[in-house]
């Protein structure tokens, strides 16, 4: 006799079912896994063997084959320990197989018949509801994940006995009526503007770059405040819409990021300069999301960029027109979405003070500097602003405190979700950045000086093809900023000035 049980699998951050089919052919005792099982899989014969004796049931060790079916598509997850424990349970007879349909099975098993959480849960509970299943059967850790998608009925167990005794006599485990409710993740606070004092046209840059999604480069000596404004983005930023947030925990949950629950605040993801092209675009095997996917929808910062190796940075060039990455592989294509806004920060030289008096570096070590970052690359920052030093007189005054406290980044966060309430009133469904060339050609329609401005701007080569269609949308995110329905030549001329002040990276 023999039994099917479904189960699901990841690729990139979709699932898909896997019909694991267990059949007892007679023959020499042994298991045999089909279906091109990966590592993980391989060696769940071992798992689930002992943890079937653990949880007190018969091992009865004959010839067992199991199939893994689509059987030419990869498959390298710890979760079809369980579908494949239940599924020679019910194929020697000690299960009812009318019991096991219309779940999805999906969990690692320890030993000792624990069942551990796995990755993915939220993305399989979809599919799973895509293809009208009427409940899934998950770890307890992996409960509140897959409660995010009510259509389910989530049975979440602890044990391989508590499993058991659900499928034989519907007893259900305690852990699949506690915590029906759960609390949207609440990361660490993000650092607030009120405490930066000076650098208001940085702040304004952080500003427009966060009402529209634009690409920023700061530019400027040690100490000046560049990290403390990057991290300062995710408080003035909208939080994610349900939708939206749905969205970044699939990710998080595939990448193994202990996902608790739904994800509200967007993300913010700062990797060293030494990560790997792998944790910058995503790769490996089995495929995991980078850290370009990581941030989708939220904010991916770069601090020293030129300290990056370049052929890196390079991979970075597609996923920034595109807002995806794809992945090729000889028997799948996955892609992975990369929506973020881009924050970089770096100094003018190696050893920080050009341009004060102070720099000790030559020409050559200069240029050998600057030669690290592509013109292409460079060409995607929309916004690109210099800090410069605080004199002391200035700091003084500042730390002085009677001085007027700074705006805060509530203050900041009102006039931010105002502009993006401008845009979505447009029709628009993503942010300027975003904006087709179509449709931004019919909202950021310029006024006679500002296409007269332009056209200077075009004709000296100040910015290329593709700068014209980024000054437009920073223009029109200016302009949405100001509560302007048409885009003047003032906000174009502000647009401008951040690609003009790109001068600062010449190689004088």
């Amino acid at each position: 006799m023999g039994a099917s049980i479904l189960s699901l699998a990841i690729s990139g951050i979709e699932s898909y079912p896997v019909d694991v089919e267990v059949d007892l052919p007679g023959g020499l005792p042994g298991t045999t896994i089909v279906g091109l099982p990966q590592g993980a899989v391989r060696e769940a014969r071992d798992r689930v063997a002992s943890a079937i004796r653990n949880s007190g049931e018969t091992w009865r060790g004959e010839k067992l084959t199991i199939n893994l079916a689509p059987a030419d598509r990869r498959k390298d997850s710890s979760a079809l320990d369980l579908p494949i424990a239940v599924g020679i349970l019910a194929a020697q007879e000690n299960l009812a197989p009318e019991r096991t349909a219309g779940l999805a099975w999906v969990g690692e098993l320890s030993l000792d018949g624990r069942l551990r959480p796995v990755a993915g849960v939220i993305c399989m509970a979809v599919e799973a509801a895509r293809l009208g299943l009427r409940g899934i059967v998950v770890p307890s850790a992996n409960a509140a994940e897959a409660r995010l998608v009510p259509e389910l009925d989530v049975i979440a167990a602890s044990t391989l006995r508590e499993v058991l005794a659900f499928v034989r006599a519907g007893t259900r485990p305690r852990a699949s009526e506690d915590g029906n409710s759960f609390e949207p993740i609440a990361e660490g606070g993000p650092t607030d503007l009120a405490h930066l004092r000076g650098q208001e046209g940085a702040r304004r840059a952080l500003e427009v770059a966060a009402a529209g999604g634009h690409n920023l480069l700061m530019v400027g000596p040690p100490g000046v405040g560049k990290t403390y404004l990057a991290r300062s983005l995710p408080g003035i930023l909208p939080p994610l819409e349900r939708s939206e947030g749905l969205e970044v925990t699939r990710i998080h949950s595939v990448a193994d990021k202990g996902v608790r629950g739904l994800i509200r605040r967007r993300p913010f993801r700062a990797p060293h300069h030494t990560v790997s092209d792998a944790g910058l675009v995503g790769g490996g095997t089995p495929l995991r999301p980078g850290e370009i996917t990581l941030a989708h929808r939220g904010v991916l910062f770069l601090d020293e960029l030129p300290e990056f190796r370049r052929s890196t940075l390079e991979l970075m060039r597609q996923p920034l027109e595109d807002r995806r990455v794809e992945h090729a592989r000889a028997r799948d294509r996955v892609i992975l979405p990369a929506g973020f806004t881009l924050i970089a920060a770096m100094n003018p030289c190696p050893c920080g003070y050009r341009g004060t008096g102070r720099c000790r570096c030559s020409p050559s070590r200069v240029r050998r500097y600057l030669d690290r970052l592509s013109g292409p690359l460079l060409d995607r920052f929309d916004l690109c602003i210099e800090l410069s030093s605080l004199s002391s007189e200035s700091l003084l005054e500042l730390s002085d405190p009677s001085a007027p406290a700074s705006e805060s980044s509530q203050q900041v966060a009102s006039r931010v979700r105002e502009a993006r309430s401008r845009a979505l009133g447009r029709g628009a469904s993503v942010s300027n950045a975003e904006l087709a060339a179509g449709h931004l050609l019919r909202v950021a329609d310029l006024d006679e000086g500002g296409r007269e401005l332009m056209r200077e701007a075009l004709e000296v080569g100040v910015i290329s093809a593709r700068g014209h269609g980024r000054c437009l949308r920073v223009a029109r995110t200016i302009a949405d900023l100001a509560g302007e329905e048409r885009v003047g030549s003032n906000h174009l001329a502000e647009a401008l000035s951040y690609r003009l002040n790109r001068r600062i990276l010449a190689q004088d």
